[in-house]
């Protein structure tokens, strides 16, 4: 069956890409990975060359498909492989191109190869063989959901990798004061604390949805996101045209919380959200304010899950302060096809180790949680 590799989403109808999808999550829309390519936030210029990989029946139809790139770097991944490329490196080994399976500067658990799984055999072995024949040094596919790691488990010659995130469940709280009820009493302090905290200093916060933002709203969305990004010396990922195209493309999914201090903004957090999970995405403040970012990221999204009913609040990648105010530790993986024998025998010795020691964390960290039974 015919196998073409596609380098703009938009040459794609979204009806044919969107059919693919297992569930609603925003990440992998049309819309969302196109908005990605039409802004230049990836493109060769960045780094991120787009290389979809789709596979077509005799009739046309879209079968398979996966989101890929071919990568000159290792940034904006979540999935840190810098130290196989250094050790590359001094090898006199190539480490880039590589191909990347998964969506830019998201480190979102979710599908990654969609469509028919006999279609999906047939394109993983294809892109194997890009492997093989030298075209790229390896192919990495991030934040995996069961059915790839099942489909990826069943082929010879990747290797998994773990990693760990933080993420918050409802339990059927009915509001922030039920869900502080399941805390430990010192913890429950400490929250209610940081809250009066924030309070203290004239905050109050209103939650906007994409159809109802402006541009001056976006403007000020991205000058707060791009600060995070500057405070370190860095540019940010994305462009200011990716925020105007994806509030014009999936507004529905879109939510912003703006911190106000005497009726101004001063702060925002940008989310998105599907039936069931709140996604948070980017932070920024334009001044500093104590505990603010405690309150905008995390307290914010936790009263908006519970009053949407969302059964989960997934706030981004890293973070140990999380496990304190009641995200619990969750395994990710990754799989990793690469193509030099002594770089595949070397990761595979460090990957086996890694994996221990990734699970052990993982109960360590349950043992921190602050509830007075940890689920």
């Amino acid at each position: 069956m015919p196998i073409h590799r596609l380098s703009r989403l938009s040459d794609l109808d979204a009806g044919q890409w969107d059919a693919l999808l297992p569930d609603a999550q925003p990440f992998l829309r049309h819309a969302f990975l196109s908005s990605l390519e039409d802004s230049r936030s990836v493109g060769a210029r960045t780094g991120w060359r787009p290389a979809h990989h789709l596979l077509h029946g005799d009739d046309g139809r879209l079968l398979a498909a996966v989101p890929a790139y071919v990568k000159a770097h290792s940034y904006g991944e979540y999935v840190f492989d810098w130290g196989w490329a250094e050790a590359c490196e001094r090898a006199g080994i190539r480490y880039y191109p590589k191909l990347l399976v998964g969506i830019p500067f998201s480190p979102v658990g979710g599908a990654r190869l969609l469509g028919e799984e006999g279609a999906l055999a047939e394109l993983l072995g294809v892109l194997g063989e890009g492997v093989e024949e030298g075209i790229w040094s390896g192919i990495h596919v991030n934040f995996t959901d069961s059915r790839a790691d099942a489909l990826i488990a069943a082929q010879d010659g990747w290797l998994e990798r773990l990693g760990c995130q933080y993420h918050w469940f409802n339990r059927g709280y009915r509001d922030f004061q039920d869900f502080l009820d399941a805390l430990a009493s010192r913890k429950r302090k400490q929250l209610r604390k940081e809250r009066e905290q924030v309070a203290g200093q004239g905050m109050d916060f209103r939650w906007m949805e994409g159809a109802e933002l402006s541009e001056a709203d976006w403007d000020f969305v991205y000058a707060c996101y791009a600060s995070t990004y500057e405070v370190r010396g860095q540019a940010p990922y994305l462009t200011r045209t990716f925020f105007s195209l994806l509030a014009e493309r999936m507004p529905e999914a879109i939510r912003v919380v703006f911190a106000r201090r005497n009726g101004r903004p001063v702060a925002m957090a940008f989310s998105l959200v599907d039936g069931e999970t709140l996604y948070g995405r980017y932070w920024g403040c334009l001044a500093d304010f104590d505990r603010l970012h405690f309150e905008t990221c995390f307290y914010q999204g936790l009263e908006y899950a519970m009053a949407a009913g969302l059964r989960r609040f997934d706030a981004g990648a890293q973070g140990e302060h999380k496990l304190i105010r009641g995200f619990e530790p969750v395994i990710t993986r990754s799989w990793h096809r690469l193509g030099h024998p002594g770089l595949r025998v070397a990761v595979s010795d460090f990957l086996a180790q890694e994996r221990v020691g990734i699970r052990a964390y993982a109960e360590e960290a349950r043992a921190a949680l602050p509830y007075r039974q940890v689920p």
